[in-house]
């Protein structure tokens, strides 16, 4: 049995430059920071360890502490001022991919454009795209595509971790529905994922098992998750080395082996040992 380690994978800078950013915040202070600051339960406990308490985002009340962490899916500007206007201190830890992804939207909205956005429409970082743009419209599939109004021009930009091949089909889906309309897209997708998702390709050509390991809330993990069984092959998505199965690897001749943007290095090392051993 063969085990091959995707090309690119697991952590991407915006999350390790996040976690860096609130272990070192709350290491000087009690923090709260406002929502799950990436999408990993094994960050989430240390993270509690190390005495950072979680509050809402959208509740002022829910922080006991002066200072507040913003998370790396990041927030509106108008959330944000809230918290400065509250008298917090804040540690913004939004991903610089993400903080792009907000000024895009923001110039298409100032130069006269509709808004749309392609992403889940109850993900964090949608919910923070779309704060200070509530005639923004969030679409996932074509059937969503009845929400658009009529508008004779159309700004789309996209989550950050949505696969390219359905941010691309959204795109001529709109573009063919609104003949008349100019349509510019501009392209948010984070590199990271783009890497993953190719990379991906690449280990499914090799590979007929697949293990993703991320947090099962986490939009790009899953994404990986879905693409992996759409290349054909058998897919176990799990957070841990302690979830895997030896009887899921019985007739596997090639394992693939891939991570989420949030997960750790050490839970990917410690899945491909635990691999290694059956």
């Amino acid at each position: 049995m063969n085990i091959i380690l995707a090309q690119h994978h697991g952590m991407c800078f915006g999350v390790r430059d996040a976690l860096r950013a609130t272990h070192d915040a709350a290491k000087r202070q009690p923090v709260t920071i406002l929502g799950q600051l990436v999408h990993n339960p094994l960050v989430d406990r240390h993270l509690s360890a190390v005495g950072a308490r979680r509050g809402d985002l959208h509740d002022l009340r829910s922080a006991e502490t002066q200072h507040v962490v913003i998370t790396a899916h990041g927030a509106s500007d108008v959330d944000r001022a809230a918290w400065r206007e509250s008298g917090r201190e804040i540690t913004d830890t939004t991903c610089p991919l993400v903080h792009k992804a907000h000024q895009a939207l923001a110039m298409l909205v100032r130069e006269g454009y509709q808004p749309v956005v392609i992403g889940h429409r109850t993900h964090v970082e949608v919910r923070g795209l779309i704060g200070d743009h509530p005639q923004a419209v969030v679409v996932l599939s074509e059937s969503d595509l009845d929400q658009i109004p009529a508008h004779q021009r159309l700004g789309v930009v996209s989550q950050t971790t949505q696969p390219v091949e359905v941010a691309l089909r959204l795109v001529a889906a709109i573009k063919q529905r609104f003949a008349a309309s100019e349509v510019r897209f501009v392209d948010t997708i984070c590199h990271p994922t783009k890497q993953r998702q190719t990379a991906l390709e690449d280990l499914c050509r090799q590979c007929d098992h697949v293990v993703v390991i991320g947090g099962r809330n986490s939009n790009n993990t899953r994404q990986l998750a879905e693409k992996a069984a759409a290349l054909g092959a058998h897919v176990f998505q799990i957070e841990s080395d302690a979830e895997l199965q030896p009887a899921w690897f019985a007739q596997a001749e090639t394992i693939g082996v891939t991570a989420g943007t949030s997960t750790l290095d050490e839970t990917v090392h410690a899945v491909v040992e635990r691999l290694r051993t059956f």
